[in-house]
Formats: C-alpha cells, structure tokens, sequence
C-alpha cells in the first residue's frame, strides 16, 4: 500500500511564493488584471479575425492560432496562482499536476512554432510577393497547423509518462505556484537523470530550432528589404514585420533569461525568480493582442469600426 501511494499521490502542495505570503493578497491583483485583459484582448482578436473576410488570410490565421494558444497558456496557470493566492487552495490533485503540466509545456512550444510560421508567412510576402497566395494555399496552411500541433503534442505528451513512472515517497511539496516537468520530477526519489536529459532535449529539438528558424528567415527579409530601391516600401515592408518581431522579442527574451537565472543566478533570490516565472507565462498573452492591434493597420481599423458601430446602436 505504501509503493502504491508512492506511485498513484493523491495530491501536491503548491506553496505559492516562499517568503512573500503576506503580500499573497496584493501580488495576485496585478495577475488577476493582466488574465482578464488576456482573455478580454484575444477574445476579441479571434471574434474580428473571424467575422472579418478582411482578415482572412494567412498571416490573420496564425494570428488567430496564436491568440487561441495564449488563452490556454494563461488559463492552465493564472486561475491556480490566484486560489492560491487569495483563499490558501495550495493543494492540487497528480492528475491535475500532470494536466497543467502538460498544457504549460504544450501551449509554449506551439507558441514558438507559431512564431516561426508567422516569420516563414512575412519571408514569402517579402520575398515573394508575387508568389505569395500561391504558395501559401489553404492546403499548406492546414499542413503547417497538423505539423504544429503533432510536433508539439508529440514532444510533450512524454513528460506525462516520465513523471508518472516516477514514486514520490519523500515528499509532495512544490515550492512554486504551477507544476513543471522538472520542477515535479525532482520530488522523486527515484533517478530522475531520464527526465533531466529529455527536458534538456525538448528545447533543442523545439524552441532553439525555431529561433534558428527565424533568425534565418529574417535575415532573408532584411536582406530583401535593403534592396528595394523606394524608402517608402522599405518602410513599408519592415512596419509590416514591426508587430512580429516585438512579440518574438517579447516571447524569447523573458524565457532565455529565467533559464539562466535558474542556471546561474543562484544569489537570486527564490521569490524573484517564481514571481518573474508567473509573470513570463501571463504577461505575453496579454500584451500580443494589445501589440497587433496598435502596430496592425488591418486589426486596428476593424477594432475601431467594432466599437464605432457598437455606439451608434
């Protein structure tokens, strides 16, 4: 009976921020804003995208596509974090854990994928104007959102099986406010050096390949903008990637700093580094619709004409 709790835990615990708890109250009110405009913005971003023939075309589509994952990234953590927060619901179910785990890592690395679609989409308009809706046909885009979703459902789904094989006999206590593969596998007392190894492979073979992706890929269009021969459709051309680029900048960025400072920053303190965790995962799915809709003529307008219409009722 022992092995079995072991390896079937009825729950863990979820600290929250080890040494803040009394500023709990106050720390969940700036993340309660930040999901409610979340939601609010891509909501609304996915209803113009849809309702608007305007907007269907590709570059929107992905757009959609990632306003859609980013309501799953801030829903699989942020309502947690405030339980946890204002009423002390610390505890969570291992099927739960497993769950948010899943949908944190999952909704990330199609996050990234979409980004590289959304620079392989500008790379073809840039470079390819002429040719644009003729390699991008709905045939292919359907084939890049199948491969998106397989690649990342497929890399992820293995964390669930690795921290399930695991027993946790020591202790269930997670000094943090969501679960993460890692973060989950080192409450084992198990050898977790399986776990270590495909965690670290997961962002090579995802997130570090589709920066290198895109980094090409803009270096492509660069190149094709510095050729034009009219500043107005260089200015052109890079406002048209202006949007993109400040939400990869704002994707990455933010990631590859919480991983050295978990790396390296160990006079960091552990409430800093859990707060800015918490902050990465709910803040960019509440900025890129706000990003899109002041940077993107298109979006903008049809916002402005939503509302317009809206008061005049």
């Amino acid at each position: 009976m022992y092995n079995l709790s072991c390896y079937n835990p009825s729950s863990f615990i979820l600290v929250g921020i080890p040494g803040l708890e009394k500023f709990h109250i106050w720390i969940g009110i700036p993340f309660c804003v930040i999901y409610v405009v979340a939601i609010m913005g891509n909501c609304i971003l996915l209803y113009l995208i849809a309702v608007e023939h305007s907007l269907h075309e590709p570059m929107f589509f992905f757009l959609s596509m990632l306003a859609a994952t980013d309501l799953i990234l801030s829903t699989a953590t942020v309502p947690k974090l405030l339980s946890n927060l204002w009423l002390g619901s610390q505890g969570i179910t291992f099927s739960g854990c497993l769950t948010q785990m899943f949908f944190l890592h999952f909704s990330f690395v199609v996050d990234s994928a979409i980004l590289l679609a959304m620079a392989f989409d500008r790379y073809v308009a840039i470079c390819f104007p002429l040719r644009y809706t003729t390699i991008l046909t709905p045939p292919v885009i359907i084939k890049i959102v199948v491969g998106i979703v397989v690649r990342s459902f497929s890399v992820i789904l293995p964390d669930v099986f690795l921290l399930k094989r695991l027993p946790f006999c020591r202790t269930r206590i997670i000094p943090h406010t969501y679960c993460e593969h890692i973060g989950v596998a080192r409450l084992s007392s198990a050898d977790i050096s399986i776990n270590i190894w495909y965690g670290f492979a997961v962002p090579l073979m995802t997130v570090i390949s589709d920066v290198v992706f895109i980094a090409v890929s803009y270096t492509f269009i660069l190149r094709a903008v510095f050729q034009l021969s009219s500043q107005g459709a260089r200015q052109k051309a890079i406002s048209t990637c202006g949007s993109h680029i400040c939400v990869i900048l704002m994707f990455y960025t933010p990631a590859f700093f919480s991983i050295l400072a978990h790396r390296f920053g160990h006079s960091v303190p552990r409430s800093v580094l859990i707060l800015f965790a918490n902050l990465y995962v709910a803040a960019p799915p509440a900025l890129n619709p706000v990003i899109y809709g002041v940077k993107t003529k298109q979006i903008q307008d049809k916002f402005l004409l939503l509302f317009s219409l809206k008061k005049t009722q």
